[in-house]
């Protein structure tokens, strides 16, 4: 039989100790955005935290409207070519990294 601690039950750890849903890093405490599977735009309301470059990057790669049709999961983002070469990346930098997110060349040419 298991023996019952004698401290009282903690909280929940903080969202900064869960992963980013995109690429998988633990989120950290800086550079943290907020994200709308279906963009709030579109009547979206629940949101996710997110690393700021992960967020930056869905939106530099979709339009809001690919978002709602194709893209609003994590697994249909993760399976885009463009946002898995950018997990691939992104998975070897630490936490609260950020750096400048270029709009791809795909959603430009749409």
């Amino acid at each position: 039989m298991a023996r019952r601690s004698s401290f009282p039950d903690l909280p929940a750890p903080p969202a900064t100790d869960h992963p980013c849903p995109l690429c998988g890093r633990p989120l950290g405490t800086v550079n943290i955005d907020r994200h709308h599977l279906i963009p709030k735009s579109l009547k979206g309301r629940e949101q996710f935290p997110i690393h700021k470059i992960c967020h930056r990057k869905i939106h530099a790669t979709f339009s809001e409207r690919e978002l709602l049709r194709a893209y609003h999961t994590w697994e249909a983002l993760r399976s885009d070519d463009d946002i898995r070469a950018f997990i691939d990346w992104v998975a070897k930098k630490p936490p609260g990294f950020y750096a400048r997110t270029f709009t791809s060349n795909k959603k430009k040419s749409h």
